[in-house]
């Protein structure tokens, strides 16, 4: 059977989705994925000039390696581990820079990057707060990395999934003591009997305790193997829908150099 996926909701930062025809494997290879293999820029090294603040040097470069940086020309880089160079250079890293002077909050919109399309991807993300008289100049670079590498390189900061449910009714007796314990209302009462709701099937935490309910075993609850409802949430450096994307291409490269290396045993 052909993969299908339904688009449940979709917006800049988050997304949920049902893939479905599909394997166990098949569905936590694109979590991974979105999760560890999927490029993205994060600061990774500093030349501090000048910090009167309150933060130690350590301290401001945790917070700024902490700050999703966003791109449009990713695959324009290299990281540093493919580049040729042996300190760094343009197709490696990308130079930001940062002065500041008290008093005044230091937000990522403060951050001044050599290459416009590499920006912040959110302006608002405070830094530091500077009292009067203190300064803060430094030159941070970014360099390409991945997510299995460090958290500072992972664009998806909540990317899951759980497998839909089958729930099946057979000779209900119209108790109702199924529809009274189902916490999300996906079984209601009709003629018939029990019946299950398919607008809200996938509300179901899988908890059961319909089936519990149940004295004469009418109503049975199992996952469905082959499909699965994922939540994705993006860190800003893609939109959700380009970070599901990237991790289906990530996959399909894999996969690709996987079957060249087997042709040529």
């Amino acid at each position: 059977m052909t993969m299908k996926v339904d688009m449940l909701e979709l917006s800049e930062r988050s997304a949920r989705f049902v893939l479905s025809n599909t394997t166990p494997a098949f569905a936590n290879s694109i979590r991974r994925a979105m999760l560890a293999d999927v490029p993205t820029f994060a600061i990774d090294d500093l030349n501090i000039y000048n910090n009167t603040s309150v933060l130690y040097d350590e301290q401001l470069g945790l917070r700024l390696a902490l700050i999703p940086i966003a791109t449009e020309n990713i695959d324009d880089y290299t990281t540093q581990d493919e580049c040729t160079c042996e300190e760094g250079c343009p197709s490696c890293e990308v130079s930001i820079t940062l002065s500041a002077e008290g008093p005044k909050m230091v937000y990522s919109g403060d951050l001044i990057s050599s290459d416009p399309s590499i920006q912040p991807a959110d302006t608002n993300i405070p830094i530091i707060e500077l009292k009067e008289d203190q300064r803060v100049v430094l030159e941070a670079l970014a360099h390409k990395g991945l997510g299995k590498d460090n958290a500072k390189w992972q664009a998806g900061v909540a990317c899951g999934y759980k497998n839909l449910p089958l729930i099946r009714v057979n000779n209900c007796d119209k108790c109702g003591l199924c529809v009274s314990e189902c916490p999300k209302g996906i079984i209601y009462l009709d003629e018939e009997g029990a019946k299950v709701s398919e607008e809200n099937l996938v509300d179901c935490i899988l908890c059961k305790l319909c089936e519990e309910a149940c004295e004469i075993d009418a109503i049975s609850v199992k996952e469905d193997e082959s499909s699965f409802l994922f939540t994705v949430e993006s860190d800003g450096s893609y939109s959700s829908q380009q970070l599901i994307i990237n991790a289906g291409n990530t996959i399909k490269t894999k996969a690709t150099e996987m079957q060249e290396i087997l042709n040529n045993l």
